[in-house]
Parts: structure tokens; sequence; C-alpha cells
């Protein structure tokens, strides 16, 4: 196959953009929280995990340490045994204490807003700070790139065979997307990603972009 041109790299991604704002115009973060706080708190948990496992345990850990202050305060092991059953409990249960932590000690108590100071906190890295960037303040620095997001830009060869990690996916699809389209690529490639293009069984032949996905002829 002969090297795409850049041209055509972007104007096939702008049409991807298009499809998925046809098939997902109003998706949203399928995790359950209420400000920014309760966003953080979430993603965190969410790592290695199901968004739904995650949605399970929140209404439990709201109820308890309902702000930082309180989490701030929050026995770690309390903490991992209201959490143990999404995995990896202890790991993040001392992540949440010592982000909750320094958000008292340098953020006056608040969810910081920039992507600097967000991965400042422990156990937030540059996918946690996107999602809580965007979300909860509008503010888009870069662009959330999970197992979905790898994955599809993989497959759809946005991203040269040596984006082997999130850092380098993540900053391929910058160089190639516009600024005001990277805020919606997770929410609507999470979708995409659970309906169409599944890790295992891509369901190539009814999926929505089987015409624009190099990677479709070897998938089906």
């Amino acid at each position: 196959m002969p090297k795409e041109s850049k041209e055509s790299k972007l104007q096939r991604a702008l049409m991807v953009a298009e499809r998925m704002s046809e098939a997902y115009p109003d998706a949203q973060s399928a995790l359950e929280h209420f400000d920014a706080y309760s966003l953080l708190v979430a993603v965190i948990l969410s790592a290695q995990t199901t968004d739904k496992a995650v949605n399970q345990v929140t209404p439990d850990l709201f109820k308890r340490w309902p702000d930082v202050p309180s989490l701030a305060n929050a026995s770690q092991q309390e903490l991992a045994d209201v959490i143990k059953s999404i995995g990896f409990a202890q790991v993040k249960a001392k992540h949440l204490v010592g982000a909750a932590q320094m958000m008292m000690s340098d953020f006056s108590g608040e969810v910081p807003a920039s992507m600097a100071d967000l991965t400042r906190l422990p156990g937030v890295g540059r996918k946690t700070a996107n999602i809580v960037s965007s979300l909860a303040f509008g503010v888009v620095e870069g662009i959330a790139v999970d197992t979905h997001v790898f994955r599809i830009a993989t497959r759809l060869r946005f991203v040269g065979t040596k984006a082997d990690t999130p850092d380098k996916v993540e900053t391929e699809l910058m160089k190639l997307y516009p600024k005001e389209l990277w805020g919606d690529i997770n929410r609507r490639w999470v979708l995409f990603g659970r309906e169409f293009c599944i890790a295992r069984g891509p369901r190539c032949q009814i999926c929505p972009l089987n015409n624009l996905c190099p990677s479709n002829h070897q998938q089906a």
C-alpha cells in the first residue's frame, strides 16, 4: 500500500470526525459524577476496570467522603475496603488520599484545572488530566488516549508504527486533528470502540467507518 499523503490523511480524519459526530452527537462520560472532585475520583478509579464497576462503588465512596477535605482525612484502608471490588484497591486508595492531601496543601482544597497542575497529583497521568480538564473546566490541552482511542487510532492508521504508547498516540493525533476537535475525540471514540471497533472481533462489516479504515479488509 502506497504511503498516504498528509492531505489525504487529514481529509480522512475529518470525515471520521464528522461520522463520529453524527453517530454520537451527545456523547458524555459514562462515569457518574457531579463536580470536578467526583469526576477526578471516578477517572482515577477507572484505570484497568470498567466504568460500570466504578459506578457501583462511587455512591458509597461519595457518601463517606463527599469532598476534597474529607477524602484528605480518610483512612487509606477504609477507602480500599470500599473500592476493593474494582481491583488495585490499595494503590488507588493511596493515590486518592494522596491527591486529596496535595489539593489541600497546594490548591486550596480545589481540583486544579490545568494539565500541569493536575498531573502533579498522585495517580493522575495525561489521560486522566485531559478528561478532568476538558469535562470539568472546558479546558482542552490535549486528547485523552485510553485503550479505545489507542486501538482506533492504530487501526485507522492515523498514527505510525512507532506510536506504541498513549503519549505518542496523543502527540500524533494532536498534530493530525485541529484543536477544536480534540475535546470530543475521547468521548465519541470510546462509544465507537465499545459498539464497533471492539478489541476482539471488530464489527467491520457494519461499521460506519468501514470505507475509511485501511485495516477493514484485515479485520472483517
